[in-house]
This record gives structure tokens, C-alpha cells and sequence, in this order.
């Protein structure tokens, strides 16, 4: 059975100041209790025969791969679609800015100078796809909390990418098998896809 560990990064400094960051151009550290998150995922995932370690452009999510697999044999790879969200001109303004601005609009409108949270979405589905289509059978995945969230939702059946499961804690591993992935991708991909038209 194909397994993919998908987990989202360890605590970062911008996780404290309630900052978000779609740039991964730049640097965001994980706290001390990220870093102390990271070794507890390293627990996790200790009796798994890993195949592949798949982690975002962003720092943090290599940052935390490099914890949890520290000194263990296993090819880490760079998978941008699973990147977190292009906030654009909003990089770097705190989340109650963020989510302002995401309730005064609709998903398929982009954030000035970046892209919109359907198109992520599709993106998201994309690189879903990507890691499905890839021969290795035990696959950790370090993302971020909304592609992990979107997914968990999707392969749940819900009509809401944002629910019912939510806040996710930092490097906590959930567990698809083949199935489950491919039906995230595809709801994800469909609910994105009804969302644009409306």
C-alpha cells in the first residue's frame, strides 16, 4: 500500500508574530519549540521505511524535513506546486490583515499581486497529482497548513475546502494512502473549478 505522511512545517518565528509569508525568497526561521516540533515528528516517523522526503521552496519546510530526518538516508526533493499561497502585497502583513481581506472578497479573486485562493487550490491538486505519479511507496510530505488542510477536507467529501477541519498543529504527520490522495486531488481540483464558474 502507497503511503504519503503529509505533515505542515514546525512552529516559524512569522507563526509567533501572526505574519503570513507566500515569498519564499524570504528567510523565516522555526522557533526553539518549532525545532523541539521537528524532533517529535522525527519520533513520528522514525519506524517508517521513508522512500522520499518531498518539501516545499520554503525554507521552513526544508528547515523541518531536516530535523525530523536527521540522520537517516533519505533523497529529499523540491515540489513548488505545494508552495504556500502568493499573498502578494499583503506579504508580510499580519493575519487578522490577511483575513480581512479574504473576507471582504471571493476565493476566486487574486490577492493584489498574487494569486487567488481557487488558483492555489488547482495548484494544490496539481501537486497532489505530481507526488502521486511518482514510483516511491513511503512518502513524507513537509507543506504548509492549507494545502494539508484542503487535502484533509477534499478526501473527507466536504464542500468546503476550509472545513470542518481547520487550525492544524505544526508538524503533526496525517496519513493518505494512494486512495484518499486521489480523491483530494480530484475534489479539490472540482470545488476550485465550481467556485470559479460561480
Amino acid at each position: 500500500m502507497r503511503l504519503y505522511v503529509i505533515a505542515r512545517h514546525a512552529e516559524s518565528t512569522l507563526n509567533i508574530e501572526r505574519r503570513v509569508n507566500g515569498d519564499p525568497s524570504v528567510d523565516v526561521q522555526l522557533t526553539d519549540d518549532g525545532r523541539e516540533e521537528a524532533r517529535q515528528l522525527a519520533i513520528q516517523v522514525a519506524s517508517m521505511q521513508l522512500e522520499l522526503c518531498v518539501h516545499t521552496s520554503f525554507g521552513r519546510t526544508l528547515d523541518t524535513a531536516a530535523i525530523a530526518l536527521a540522520g537517516r538516508d533519505v533523497p529529499m526533493v523540491v515540489e513548488p506546486l505545494l508552495d504556500d499561497i502568493d499573498v502578494g502585497d499583503l506579504e508580510g502583513r499580519s493575519i487578522d490583515d490577511y483575513r480581512a481581506w479574504k473576507r471582504a472578497h471571493s476565493r476566486s479573486d487574486a490577492f493584489p499581486g498574487g494569486e487567488s485562493l481557487d488558483d492555489a487550490a488547482r495548484r494544490y491538486a496539481s501537486g497532489f497529482r505530481a507526488l502521486l505519479a511518482r514510483p516511491e511507496e513511503r512518502v513524507l510530505v513537509v507543506c504548509h497548513e492549507i494545502p494539508l488542510r484542503y487535502a484533509l477536507n477534499a478526501a473527507g467529501g466536504s464542500d468546503d475546502l476550509d472545513g470542518p477541519v481547520h487550525e492544524l498543529r505544526n508538524a503533526t504527520p496525517y496519513l493518505f494512502d494512494e486512495p484518499a490522495l486521489e480523491r483530494a486531488a480530484a475534489r479539490i481540483e472540482r470545488l476550485a473549478s465550481s467556485a470559479a464558474r460561480r
